[in-house]
Protein backbone atom coordinates (compact mmCIF):
# COMPACT_ATOMS: atom_id res chain seq x y z
CA UNK A 1 0.00 0.00 0.00
CA UNK A 2 1.41 3.33 -1.06
CA UNK A 3 1.71 6.38 1.72
CA UNK A 4 -0.64 8.84 0.38
CA UNK A 5 -1.52 10.33 3.63
CA UNK A 6 2.23 10.51 5.28
CA UNK A 7 2.16 13.03 7.92
CA UNK A 8 -1.41 14.23 7.77
CA UNK A 9 -3.81 14.33 9.88
CA UNK A 10 -7.49 12.97 9.58
CA UNK A 11 -10.42 12.47 11.57
CA UNK A 12 -13.36 9.81 10.87
CA UNK A 13 -16.52 10.27 12.68
CA UNK A 14 -19.09 6.98 13.54
CA UNK A 15 -15.37 5.35 12.51
CA UNK A 16 -15.89 2.56 15.67
CA UNK A 17 -17.19 0.36 13.00
CA UNK A 18 -18.51 -0.66 9.53
CA UNK A 19 -17.18 1.96 7.00
CA UNK A 20 -16.15 4.04 9.48
CA UNK A 21 -12.98 1.43 10.73
CA UNK A 22 -12.55 0.45 6.86
CA UNK A 23 -11.77 4.01 6.22
CA UNK A 24 -9.38 4.25 9.54
CA UNK A 25 -7.70 1.53 8.66
CA UNK A 26 -7.41 2.80 4.95
CA UNK A 27 -6.25 6.24 5.91
CA UNK A 28 -3.77 4.66 8.73
CA UNK A 29 -2.68 2.20 6.22
CA UNK A 30 -1.54 4.88 4.41
CA UNK A 31 0.72 7.07 6.95
CA UNK A 32 -2.19 9.52 8.46
CA UNK A 33 -2.36 9.78 11.74
CA UNK A 34 -6.20 9.27 12.36
CA UNK A 35 -8.59 10.07 15.35
CA UNK A 36 -11.48 8.21 15.67
CA UNK A 37 -14.55 9.95 16.72
CA UNK A 38 -17.99 8.19 17.96
CA UNK A 39 -19.64 7.23 20.81
CA UNK A 40 -19.26 3.54 20.58
CA UNK A 41 -16.08 2.15 21.84
CA UNK A 42 -14.13 1.17 18.41
CA UNK A 43 -14.25 -2.85 17.89
CA UNK A 44 -10.99 -3.45 16.65
CA UNK A 45 -8.00 -1.46 18.25
CA UNK A 46 -5.87 0.21 15.01
CA UNK A 47 -2.02 1.09 15.98
CA UNK A 48 -1.58 4.74 16.04
CA UNK A 49 -5.10 5.72 16.20
CA UNK A 50 -6.72 7.34 18.93
CA UNK A 51 -10.34 7.49 19.95
CA UNK A 52 -11.92 10.52 20.97
CA UNK A 53 -15.79 9.87 22.12
CA UNK A 54 -18.28 12.50 20.82
CA UNK A 55 -22.15 13.19 19.38
CA UNK A 56 -21.64 14.92 16.27
CA UNK A 57 -24.93 16.42 16.39
CA UNK A 58 -23.69 18.52 19.63
CA UNK A 59 -21.68 21.51 18.50
CA UNK A 60 -20.26 22.19 21.99
CA UNK A 61 -18.67 18.75 21.87
CA UNK A 62 -17.75 18.90 18.50
CA UNK A 63 -15.83 22.46 18.98
CA UNK A 64 -14.09 20.60 21.63
CA UNK A 65 -13.06 17.72 19.87
CA UNK A 66 -11.59 20.08 16.90
CA UNK A 67 -9.81 22.52 19.14
CA UNK A 68 -8.28 19.07 20.96
CA UNK A 69 -7.01 17.31 17.70
CA UNK A 70 -5.40 20.96 16.71
CA UNK A 71 -3.75 21.67 19.86
CA UNK A 72 -2.55 18.06 19.69
CA UNK A 73 -1.49 17.67 15.85
CA UNK A 74 -1.40 21.27 14.69
CA UNK A 75 -3.79 21.22 11.48
CA UNK A 76 -6.54 18.69 10.27
CA UNK A 77 -5.89 17.42 6.81
CA UNK A 78 -8.83 15.54 6.16
CA UNK A 79 -12.11 15.20 7.39
CA UNK A 80 -14.40 11.91 6.51
CA UNK A 81 -17.97 12.77 8.15
CA UNK A 82 -19.14 9.13 8.56
CA UNK A 83 -21.31 8.89 11.85
CA UNK A 84 -25.11 7.78 11.02
CA UNK A 85 -28.26 6.72 11.88
CA UNK A 86 -31.14 5.52 9.89
CA UNK A 87 -33.67 5.28 13.22
CA UNK A 88 -35.86 2.43 14.46
CA UNK A 89 -39.14 2.52 12.50
CA UNK A 90 -40.01 1.67 8.89
CA UNK A 91 -42.87 3.13 8.15
CA UNK A 92 -44.64 5.92 6.36
CA UNK A 93 -44.04 9.38 6.43
CA UNK A 94 -48.03 10.00 8.11
CA UNK A 95 -46.57 7.30 10.20
CA UNK A 96 -43.14 8.63 11.45
CA UNK A 97 -42.64 10.29 14.53
CA UNK A 98 -41.41 13.27 14.94
CA UNK A 99 -38.34 11.68 17.08
CA UNK A 100 -37.05 9.49 14.87
CA UNK A 101 -36.87 12.47 12.00
CA UNK A 102 -35.22 14.37 14.22
CA UNK A 103 -32.68 11.93 16.04
CA UNK A 104 -32.18 11.02 11.90
CA UNK A 105 -31.16 14.70 10.64
CA UNK A 106 -29.32 15.53 13.78
CA UNK A 107 -26.94 12.79 13.61
CA UNK A 108 -26.78 12.48 9.36
CA UNK A 109 -27.41 16.77 8.15
CA UNK A 110 -26.67 18.91 11.25
CA UNK A 111 -23.48 16.12 12.65
CA UNK A 112 -22.13 16.65 8.94
CA UNK A 113 -23.01 20.26 9.22
CA UNK A 114 -21.42 20.60 12.80
CA UNK A 115 -18.21 18.71 11.90
CA UNK A 116 -17.53 21.10 9.19
CA UNK A 117 -18.08 23.95 10.35
CA UNK A 118 -15.79 23.60 13.10
CA UNK A 119 -13.00 22.07 10.70
CA UNK A 120 -13.39 24.60 7.93
CA UNK A 121 -11.65 27.61 9.45
CA UNK A 122 -8.81 25.35 10.25
CA UNK A 123 -8.19 24.13 7.27
CA UNK A 124 -8.41 27.90 5.33
CA UNK A 125 -5.51 28.43 8.07
CA UNK A 126 -3.53 25.77 6.79
CA UNK A 127 -4.20 26.35 2.55
CA UNK A 128 -6.35 23.97 2.09
CA UNK A 129 -8.08 19.95 2.92
CA UNK A 130 -10.12 17.51 1.85
CA UNK A 131 -13.65 16.45 3.30
CA UNK A 132 -15.36 13.45 2.62
CA UNK A 133 -18.94 13.28 3.43
CA UNK A 134 -20.53 9.55 3.37
CA UNK A 135 -23.67 9.77 1.78
CA UNK A 136 -26.12 6.95 0.39
CA UNK A 137 -27.64 5.59 -2.83
CA UNK A 138 -30.23 7.01 -1.31
CA UNK A 139 -29.05 10.41 -2.01
CA UNK A 140 -30.26 9.63 -5.64
CA UNK A 141 -33.45 7.26 -5.46
CA UNK A 142 -36.32 6.54 -2.71
CA UNK A 143 -37.39 3.26 -1.40
CA UNK A 144 -39.98 2.98 0.95
CA UNK A 145 -40.56 3.56 4.95
CA UNK A 146 -37.08 5.47 4.63
CA UNK A 147 -38.23 9.05 4.67
CA UNK A 148 -35.87 10.42 7.43
CA UNK A 149 -32.80 8.40 6.38
CA UNK A 150 -33.69 9.70 2.82
CA UNK A 151 -33.75 13.29 3.39
CA UNK A 152 -30.84 13.50 5.32
CA UNK A 153 -28.62 11.87 3.00
CA UNK A 154 -30.25 14.45 0.31
CA UNK A 155 -28.93 17.18 2.58
CA UNK A 156 -25.51 15.89 2.93
CA UNK A 157 -25.34 15.61 -1.07
CA UNK A 158 -26.39 19.11 -1.24
CA UNK A 159 -23.80 20.26 1.74
CA UNK A 160 -21.00 18.58 0.07
CA UNK A 161 -22.34 20.89 -3.21
CA UNK A 162 -22.29 23.46 -2.06
CA UNK A 163 -19.27 23.76 0.32
CA UNK A 164 -17.51 22.87 -2.45
CA UNK A 165 -18.26 25.71 -4.31
CA UNK A 166 -17.67 27.78 -1.91
CA UNK A 167 -14.18 26.82 -1.03
CA UNK A 168 -12.97 25.76 -4.00
CA UNK A 169 -10.79 28.68 -4.50
CA UNK A 170 -9.82 28.16 -0.87
CA UNK A 171 -7.97 25.12 -2.19
CA UNK A 172 -10.34 22.60 0.09
CA UNK A 173 -12.21 20.07 -1.86
CA UNK A 174 -15.24 17.75 -0.89
CA UNK A 175 -16.79 15.47 -1.78
CA UNK A 176 -19.51 12.70 -0.99
CA UNK A 177 -19.43 8.88 -1.25
CA UNK A 178 -22.56 7.30 -1.60
CA UNK A 179 -22.58 3.82 -0.85
CA UNK A 180 -25.41 1.18 -1.72
CA UNK A 181 -26.13 -1.74 1.04
CA UNK A 182 -22.71 -2.89 2.28
CA UNK A 183 -21.84 -5.53 4.49
CA UNK A 184 -21.56 -4.53 8.12
CA UNK A 185 -23.47 -4.97 11.72
CA UNK A 186 -25.97 -3.69 11.13
CA UNK A 187 -27.24 -6.52 8.64
CA UNK A 188 -26.69 -8.99 11.50
CA UNK A 189 -30.39 -9.14 12.58
CA UNK A 190 -31.95 -9.14 9.23
CA UNK A 191 -33.59 -12.38 7.95
CA UNK A 192 -31.85 -14.64 5.25
CA UNK A 193 -35.21 -13.86 2.90
CA UNK A 194 -34.79 -10.25 3.50
CA UNK A 195 -30.79 -10.49 3.10
CA UNK A 196 -31.73 -12.31 0.08
CA UNK A 197 -33.93 -9.46 -1.79
CA UNK A 198 -31.25 -6.81 -0.82
CA UNK A 199 -28.60 -8.80 -3.03
CA UNK A 200 -30.25 -9.23 -5.71
CA UNK A 201 -30.94 -5.74 -6.44
CA UNK A 202 -27.09 -5.31 -7.42
CA UNK A 203 -26.43 -6.71 -10.59
CA UNK A 204 -23.01 -7.89 -9.16
CA UNK A 205 -24.90 -10.33 -7.50
CA UNK A 206 -23.29 -9.22 -4.16
CA UNK A 207 -22.71 -6.71 -1.59
CA UNK A 208 -20.37 -3.70 -1.06
CA UNK A 209 -17.90 -4.29 1.06
CA UNK A 210 -16.65 -1.57 4.04
CA UNK A 211 -12.69 -1.79 2.48
CA UNK A 212 -14.38 -1.09 -0.98
CA UNK A 213 -15.75 2.33 -0.02
CA UNK A 214 -12.76 3.02 1.97
CA UNK A 215 -10.60 2.76 -1.01
CA UNK A 216 -12.87 5.54 -2.97
CA UNK A 217 -12.82 7.52 0.32
CA UNK A 218 -9.10 7.82 0.54
CA UNK A 219 -8.32 8.47 -3.16
CA UNK A 220 -11.47 10.94 -3.22
CA UNK A 221 -9.07 12.05 -0.03
CA UNK A 222 -5.46 12.10 -1.65
CA UNK A 223 -3.53 13.97 -3.58
CA UNK A 224 -4.44 12.11 -7.07
CA UNK A 225 -7.39 13.81 -7.13
CA UNK A 226 -6.91 17.59 -7.42
CA UNK A 227 -9.47 18.97 -9.92
CA UNK A 228 -12.11 16.68 -8.09
CA UNK A 229 -14.85 18.71 -5.84
CA UNK A 230 -18.22 18.62 -5.20
CA UNK A 231 -19.39 15.07 -6.83
CA UNK A 232 -21.24 12.52 -5.34
CA UNK A 233 -19.89 9.10 -6.66
CA UNK A 234 -22.09 6.16 -6.13
CA UNK A 235 -20.15 2.79 -5.31
CA UNK A 236 -23.36 -0.19 -5.70
CA UNK A 237 -22.36 -2.51 -7.76
CA UNK A 238 -24.44 -1.25 -10.77
CA UNK A 239 -27.60 -1.16 -8.48
CA UNK A 240 -28.90 2.68 -9.56
CA UNK A 241 -28.60 1.63 -13.33
CA UNK A 242 -30.67 -1.38 -13.57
Amino acid sequence: MNRRFEGKIAIVTGGASGIGAACIERLNGEGAKVVCCDLQTPQRVVPDVEFLSCNVADEVAVAALVAKVVEEHGRIDVLVNNAGTAGREQVRIHELSFATWDLVQSVNARGTFAMMRAVIPHMLAAGGGNIVNVASIGSFRATPMAASYLASKGAMMMLTRAGAVEYAKDNIRINAVCPSTTETAILEHTSPEALERLVARHPQGRLGRPEEVAALVAFLASGEAPHITGGAYLIDGGRSAA
